[in-house]
């Protein structure tokens, strides 16, 4: 019995191959661990998920073409693949753009680079959130559209310019003036920076997200997309409704309140503006899920 226990040991166990780990084989473990999540949060919530559900079909029928020797399907695919790549970079440009900006929006990055002027970037005042709310649900109440672009660390200036430009204080008084239908500034989006209206009748890109509410119209599109490209947030007056809305991050929250439209303001104000605290305001609108559009 023992010479089989020792044989067992001689044959198996001295021979199990223990590799020598390293604390930096460790951290590169975390590192690509943490990369490759981050890769397949940005792959869910962008276009590219049905890139990658086209590729998987792809996939599959070169799999069958090289089981039963289908050799002209094979060379093509073999010399599209670069063709392909060229392509989906071309198409997923705003995607992988986005995905560097978030990056580069990151609190450990901003600390570790001393160059960054978002850190120095002028907040708004507790007057200007006032003025914000008030004019919203003022608007709101005889159904006046609104879209109003608050920036943050992204500086909107490609936006910018294609609207008119102003440099005024923000206060109800005109905000509900340059809204007012049939006024020369009323169309379009108004950019806000700090305590000041730097831009009028912007014009933001639409979003092409096929799951939004068909019942949504030009105004929350482009909110929707202007929060996709850039890490602004935008608050919309809808005029058939008259319900405020706010977009951040490609996500939607419709019909939402007095109070968490200041919230959602108040947490700019303090530069904490983050995923998981935008996310806690909707775990608070349990009862108002159905509305909620991602």
């Amino acid at each position: 019995m023992e010479q089989r226990i020792s044989h067992f040991l001689q044959k198996y166990v001295t021979e199990v191959y223990f590799p020598n780990i390293r604390i930096t084989d460790i951290v590169e473990v975390l590192i690509l661990t943490f990369l490759i999540y981050q890769l397949m949060i940005w792959v869910k919530n962008t276009k590219a998920w049905m890139l990658m559900k086209g590729i998987l079909v792809l996939a599959v029928f070169i799999l069958v073409a090289a089981i039963f020797q289908m050799h002209t399907i094979l060379f093509l695919a073999k010399n599209a693949v670069t063709v392909m790549a060229t392509a989906a970079v071309v198409v997923f440009q705003p995607e992988l753009r986005r995905a560097l900006e978030k990056l580069g929006e990151k609190s450990v990055l901003s600390s570790m680079v001393p160059f960054d002027t978002t850190r120095d970037r002028v907040r708004f005042s507790e007057d200007t959130i006032t003025s914000i709310v008030e004019a919203s649900y003022s608007m709101g109440s005889v159904k006046t559209g609104a879209l109003i672009v608050v920036e943050q660390a992204i500086r909107l200036t490609e936006y910018e310019s294609t609207g008119i430009h102003l440099d005024c204080l923000i206060s109800k008084q005109v905000l509900e003036q340059i809204f007012e239908h049939n006024t020369p500034l009323h169309d379009g989006a108004i950019i806000v920076r700090g305590d000041r209206i730097v831009s009028a009748t912007c014009y933001l890109p639409l979003s092409d997200n096929m799951e939004l509410s068909k019942d949504l119209g030009t105004r929350h599109r482009a909110a929707v997309g202007m929060s996709e490209v850039s890490d602004a947030v935008i608050i919309v007056v809808s005029e058939e409704t008259g319900a405020v809305s706010v977009a951040h991050s490609g996500k939607l929250l419709r019909d939402i309140t007095r109070e968490e439209l200041r919230a959602s303001l108040e947490q700019i104000q303090n530069r904490k503006v983050e995923s998981g605290k935008w996310y806690s305001l909707r775990k608070g609108r349990r009862k108002n899920e159905n509305k909620t559009v991602e």
